[in-house]
């Protein structure tokens, strides 16, 4: 009855792991030559590993990646350029609790999207929060906010994220309207969360794609000077050689 009573108290506090594992003990009878600290011990490591893998689990659901990437299957070929020791320092994250940001560089098809899903997917392994967005459906979402009047609860979602990925970044020119959503976000993430951009264009470019001079100026001003720059290069499309799975928008 002790024993029964033990496993409802465990299931109640939501514990069912170590619910099943305890059964699974009295069943064993191999594990009577354990200590009670050794069996113990066992319980609390399949209730922690649990938990800790359902964690990862909504982290990376609620990153809502563009592709399933990882670091170890980035391509070092076709004349990218890329520095792999490099990459592998970013991998550790300290670029993220150090708060700057992270510039992925280079024409349609070399594969930064990728790159900057893999970095995420390092950061949510060390259980960092993660956002992935392509830059034209965040504007159309604050867009909708502002008519809905929920614009401080959807621009307060691209604030808290430890790393906000922001993909096909200035690729269209901004309205005024939408380079101050994104001095809004840029001033609120600024020495407290990183970005990593991904874009077809070299600063000098974002300027014009910014328009208001001004506007332009303070974006850049709070990124720049505080951001990793990588530029990958390719002499065919990530799409041609691998398929989309590891190409960029």
């Amino acid at each position: 009855m002790l024993t029964e009573n033990t496993i409802t108290k465990l299931q109640e506090m939501r514990m069912s792991v170590m619910a099943n594992a305890f059964k699974e003990q009295l069943s064993d009878p191999n594990i009577s030559n354990l200590s009670f600290e050794d069996r113990f011990g066992l319980l609390v490591d399949k209730e922690w590993a649990s938990r800790k893998n359902n964690h990862l689990a909504r982290l990376i659901k609620k990153a809502n990646f563009a592709e399933a990437a990882c670091i170890e299957d980035i391509a070092y070929t076709n004349g990218r350029k890329l520095d792999k020791t490099q990459i592998s320092r970013l991998a550790d994250c300290t670029y993220i609790f150090e708060h700057h940001n992270l510039m992925l560089l280079g024409a349609t098809g070399c594969g930064k999207t990728y790159i900057a899903c893999a970095l995420g997917m390092s950061a949510v392994r060390q259980f960092l929060t993660v956002k992935y967005v392509r830059l034209p459906e965040l504007l159309t979402e604050l867009a909708i906010a502002r008519t809905t009047g929920t614009y401080s609860k959807v621009i307060e979602q691209y604030k808290k994220p430890a790393l906000l990925i922001l993909d096909e970044w200035l690729l269209y020119q901004l309205k005024e309207a939408e380079a101050r959503d994104i001095l809004e976000i840029a001033e609120a993430r600024y020495k407290k969360g990183s970005v990593i951009f991904c874009s077809q264009f070299d600063v000098p470019g974002w300027r014009d794609k910014i328009g208001s001079p001004i506007i332009a100026d303070a974006i850049c001003d709070r990124i720049v000077h505080d951001s990793y720059r990588i530029v990958i290069e390719c002499e065919e499309s990530m799409r041609k050689a691998f398929g989309v799975a590891k190409a960029d928008a």
